[in-house]
């Protein structure tokens, strides 16, 4: 029988702010809701019930009628007549006890950002965006390392209705702009450079290419922290109180602008596998209501905490991290490598910022326990309750060696959702026990079933996650996309009406989950969802190269193998002189995130008989599957090669 990871105290139950919730609801409806089954029950049955008691709970003000007009998946309407911002939940929490961030950069001592400070330099920030002609619906573009600076700029422009998107500096000028530049931005957010691994990546030439490539830009606001120079642009220090307002009404009042329940928040991107990136837009109040749940009832985090993920303004943790704010918490932002100057850096900077919640990859955890760290002997982690783990599946051995590395007090809550919907379907919950392998429980107001092929829910055995009931922080709707049949395509168009999002998963007799990996071809290493049409746009462009595969095969042990498949031109040679120029392309091109385990020398690349590259099926064969399972031979170009690659593994 499987030993839990984890198990909660008789204290932790009656402690845990979804234990409050629990009782609140139950004064409210007369909903008696013993344990988080029940709860959760009663949450997908009654939607509109739990939604409205979250409202309440989190005292957003009168609850302004109906909760969810139409149920119908895609187009579910929530809070018709509500109007909101995201950002007056933040101002609510300002207090003068503890800071808002701990800003963090390699080789640079930590700096506390109060909330008087957070929030007066938003609000400035804001001004100087009303002066720049910035209004509701207008874009604003951040390129930035996650820094304090991004967060202030955020919560600037979502104050005035405008809309947020950002992409780390890790990306290269033309993936930035593949992204960003579908919003045609007003203001480009960017800063001179950012740290990684003991060196500076200065990007002043990157931000030059990118702002080339946005001529919808009004203005350029860079942010110094390496002494470059982007020639036009103002300086953050010299618009960040927004300095002709301030003095003309000598106010420092932060001003927000109500907008409605869906008013997009900001913009996310899929990984770009098959093209393009498509741009995911999510509302205010959706996201608002669905990361107070996610934050303070899932995660039990509350104005006492430090929260800490280690993440990227171009990952969808960083939204989730920010959220942090809604509830009071202090958040940290940390410029750098997880694993420098040592491995187990990361828990030493835990352990300096008195981190309560930490967040990681299962690919960090599975360095460390190969590096032989030992954070628990190293650091004091006396404040760490929690250590949050997304990306990918934690396989058990990493959630043993937590336990016997870290302490057997801290629960592991790994957690399984996306950037989709800017949160989790799957995670954990301070009243339920932690089982090695497996995610706990679906999370509260979640209607989640495993599914086979003929849309049948399935238990103990392997099916597709499917959501059969809206969340609020389901897609406004896709970037660029009139009539939504793109949308439609990404999550409906197996099971009408029901949401497919692309994980295998096995639901277990406990009601825990188990999560298997992704039935689509999206890159996730060490938790960054990645593209693999931005290797393909660097690799292919070389002349050597006739067409390349790329796919991300989850092992056993918890690692994560990224080989690249590369076709010749005729009288090419795969030498080691061009696997260099090959890594040097996606490395400088793309991001060095991007660049492969292995280059693989293969005699062509499957695709369709449309001709898309077979990535899932090639994907399947190596992590086990038999060939005749994951594609029909009549379906393939060349149904030779499959046999190539299944003799390769």
């Amino acid at each position: 029988m499987v030993e839990p990871q984890w198990v909660p105290s008789e204290a932790d139950v009656a402690a845990a702010r979804v234990t409050d919730f629990a009782r609140f609801v139950e004064r409210r409806t007369g909903v008696s809701a013993p344990d988080y089954r029940t709860l959760w029950q009663w949450s997908v049955d009654d939607l509109p019930g739990f939604w409205r008691a979250v409202w309440e709970y989190f005292d957003l003000g009168e609850v302004p009628g109906e909760v969810l007009a139409d149920a119908t998946m895609p187009g579910a309407r929530w809070f018709p007549g509500a109007r909101l911002n995201y950002v007056d939940q933040v101002v609510r929490q300002a207090r003068v006890d503890r800071p808002a961030i701990l800003a963090v950069s390699e080789g640079e001592e930590i700096r506390e950002i109060s909330w008087a400070e957070m929030l007066a330099q938003a609000a400035g920030f804001a001004r100087t965006l009303r002066e720049l002609g910035v209004r509701p619906g207008d874009r604003v573009a951040g390129y930035l390392p996650n820094i304090p600076e991004a967060v202030i700029a955020f919560l600037a422009t979502a104050s005035l209705g405008a809309i947020w998107s950002a992409c780390g500096q890790d990306y290269s000028a033309q993936a930035a702009l593949d992204r960003l530049g579908q919003l045609e931005p007003v203001v480009l957010v960017t800063a001179d450079g950012y740290r990684f691994g003991g060196k500076t990546h200065g990007r002043c030439e990157e931000i030059e290419g990118l702002r080339s490539g946005l001529p919808s830009l009004r203005a350029t606001v860079v942010v110094s922290r390496l002494g470059g120079t982007v020639p036009g642009a103002l300086p953050w220090d010299a618009v960040e109180l927004g300095l002709a307002d301030a003095e003309a009404d000598g106010s420092d009042e932060f001003v927000t602008e109500p907008v409605d329940f869906g008013h997009p928040l900001w913009v996310l991107y899929s990984s770009g596998t098959t093209g393009k990136p498509k741009g995911i837009v999510h509302g205010h109040g959706g996201v608002l209501l669905e990361h107070l749940k996610a934050v303070a009832l899932q995660s039990d985090i509350g104005p006492d905490d430090t929260f800490f993920w280690y993440t990227s303004p171009s990952w969808m943790m960083w939204n989730f991290q920010v959220a942090g704010l809604l509830v009071g918490a202090t958040i940290v932002c940390y410029d750098g490598s997880p694993g420098y100057p040592e491995p187990d850096s990361l828990w030493e900077l835990a352990a300096r910022t008195r981190t309560t919640v930490l967040g990681t990859s299962p690919g960090y955890v599975l360095a460390c326990a190969k590096a032989g760290v030992v954070p628990r002997r190293d650091h004091d982690l006396s404040a760490l309750r929690m250590v949050g783990i997304t990306g990918s599946a934690l396989p058990p051995s990493s959630s043993l060696w937590l336990r016997a590395n870290v302490g057997e007090r801290v629960p592991v809550a790994s957690i399984s959702g996306g950037t989709d919907v800017v949160s989790a379907f799957i995670g954990g919950v301070r009243t339920v026990p932690v089982w090695p392998g497996e995610l706990s429980v679906p999370y509260l107001g979640t209607a989640l079933e495993a599914w086979d092929e003929n849309g049948r829910p399935v238990r103990g055995e392997v099916g597709e996650l499917v959501i059969t009931k809206p969340m609020p922080s389901m897609p406004v709707c896709f970037w660029n996309d009139p009539d939504g049949s793109r949308y439609h395509d990404a999550y409906f168009d197996m099971f009408p009406g029901v949401w497919r999002h692309g994980d295998w998963i096995t639901l277990t007799e406990r009601g825990s989950i188990v999560v298997h990996g992704r039935s689509d071809s999206t890159l996730n290493r060490n938790g960054i969802r990645m593209g693999s049409a931005d290797i393909y746009q660097a690799v292919e462009a070389l002349p050597e190269i006739a067409e390349a595969l790329v796919i991300g095969v989850e092992e056993a042990d918890g690692g994560y193998w990224m080989p690249l498949f590369v076709v010749l031109a005729a009288g090419a040679e795969l030498d080691e002189a061009l696997k260099q120029r090959i890594n040097t392309a996606i490395r400088t091109e793309v991001s060095p995130r991007h660049v492969p385990d292995e280059i693989i020398l293969a005699p062509g690349i499957p695709h369709t008989r449309t001709g898309k590259k077979l990535e899932v099926p090639i994907k399947k064969l190596f992590q086990g599957a038999e060939a005749e399972r994951v594609v029909a031979p009549t379906a393939v170009d060349d149904p030779a090669l499959l046999e190539w690659y299944a003799a390769l593994r």
